[in-house]
């Protein structure tokens, strides 16, 4: 309760803050995009992570504050960077209950016209749990996002209970593989294989999560993602410090 009390404001109060972590091109090894991640950097408590607070703000409506807040920021920084002469796509996690609101329709269609990005550059991220429920719905709901000319991608899968031939339902340009299966290597490298060729067949980037080791990138080679996440590349950093890796001076 104290928590759920301490969140309402941390934005207008600055607390809550946008991390970024890298995603390599597998075939090339640079990083070709980031995936923004909520940070809470409370008064006392110090640095909370999205797991503990994200569940808070959405049983509490906060969801929608903080949702803003991430997406402007995963606009700003996209538009800065390709003003600096970078090319990086920024993915951004949405709750499904900001999908269920118009708002973040208008809000989306403002932001990519008032920072001017191309289409692709930025990619709504949605947990493979929160929406599989209802695919028709949620179709529909992507479909609007896919028309203003944002990526869609299905986040943690493996995880929830969606299919390949659920997944053909869905418009979605990218997929995320959780890292439960990419860490699992010797159980389900085959199984993967056949998921990611399927999916590249229907012009579906694939996104390899949780690559921890050369073993995993390994696997990820073999398999054909397109690319990947994970400590091997980079942690989530705040962004003074991901212009660093950016450009080459850290």
């Amino acid at each position: 309760m104290n928590l759920a009390t301490d969140l309402v404001g941390a934005v207008a109060r600055h607390e809550i803050e946008a991390f970024f972590q890298p995603q390599i091109d597998v075939s090339t090894g640079k990083i070709t995009a980031v995936e923004a991640l909520a940070r809470w950097r409370h008064p006392t408590k110090g640095l909370i992570p999205p797991g503990e607070f994200i569940p808070l703000a959405e049983s509490t409506g906060l969801i929608h504050e903080i949702g803003a807040f991430m997406l402007e920021e995963g606009c700003r920084h996209a538009a800065r960077w390709r003003r600096d002469g970078l090319a990086i796509h920024v993915s951004v996690n949405v709750s499904a209950l900001q999908l269920a609101t118009p708002d973040v329709f208008d809000r989306l269609h403002t932001l990519i016209g008032e920072y001017e990005l191309p289409e692709g550059t930025l990619t709504i991220e949605i947990t493979e749990s929160q929406i599989i429920a209802d695919v028709a719905g949620v179709a529909q709901r992507l479909e609007r996002l896919r028309a203003i000319g944002l990526g869609v991608s299905l986040d943690d899968f493996g995880t929830g209970h969606s299919s390949l031939a659920q997944l053909q339902d869905l418009p979605i340009t990218e997929l995320k593989i959780d890292k439960s299966l990419i860490q699992e290597t010797t159980a389900n490298g085959a199984l993967i294989a056949v998921a990611v060729a399927l999916l590249q067949e229907r012009g579906v980037r694939v996104v390899a999560e949780g690559v921890e080791t050369a073993e995993q990138l390994n696997l990820v080679q073999r398999i054909r993602c397109d690319r990947a996440q994970g400590y091997l590349f980079g942690k989530p950093l705040p962004v003074d410090e991901l212009d660093g890796y950016l450009t080459g001076t850290r």
